[in-house]
């Protein structure tokens, strides 16, 4: 038994050596399920949040595709000390690639029922009201942001970029509905 055992390790190691016997190069379906679940984590996001599930299945796929492809190993992948930080760059960064700013996108980074609740817009407003106010404010957010880099920057980090982002809403809603916000900043005294 030991004979057969040993000439069965000899000739697999003698295969591997000449075939080249190496990892797996492709995820199988457990893995990418684990994947996809951790996707799901990411659904709240606002600009995910908003999509419909079909949207989001695409989204999904494109961000599973990109990771599959950078790291065709699913061991070297979960075995990442920040995988969780590397699933959440790559998603930001397929937001990114998805977004160029436009009023197609617009509602998804801004739902029209968020606006309504944070007073930016009246309710009410019909489909063609709706795109006229998505419109306007992917202008502005052009005009004001060079790249769409900066502007995702700008929704992901920094509370001043959101108050210019929230003026430039309250811009367009004055503009084509004459509704004018009032902002009042809070200011905390020691």
């Amino acid at each position: 038994m030991k004979r057969f055992l040993l000439s069965v390790s000899i000739v697999t190691l003698t295969l591997c050596t000449f075939i080249g016997c190496s990892e797996q190069k492709q995820w199988n379906r457990e893995q990418r399920q684990a994947l996809r679940q951790m996707l799901r984590e990411y659904r709240q996001m606002v600009y995910l949040n908003n999509l419909t599930d079909a949207e989001y299945m695409l989204f999904a796929d494109q961000v599973a595709a990109d990771i599959e492809q950078d790291y065709p190993l699913y061991t070297t992948f979960v075995e990442l000390p920040a995988v969780n930080d590397t699933v959440q760059v790559y998603v930001v960064t397929t937001i990114v690639d998805q977004l160029n700013t436009d009023a197609r996108n617009m509602r998804h980074l801004f739902p029209y029922n968020s606006l309504v609740a944070n007073n930016i817009l009246p309710s009410g407003l019909d489909r063609v009201q709706q795109n006229a106010f998505y419109r306007c404010l992917a202008q502005r957010v052009n005009n004001t942001f060079p790249t769409v880099d900066s502007f995702v920057n700008a929704v992901i980090s920094d509370t001043t970029s959101m108050s210019t982002i929230t003026t430039l809403e309250q811009q367009c809603a004055n503009d084509l509905f004459g509704w004018q916000v009032d902002i009042v900043e809070i200011v905390e005294t020691n």
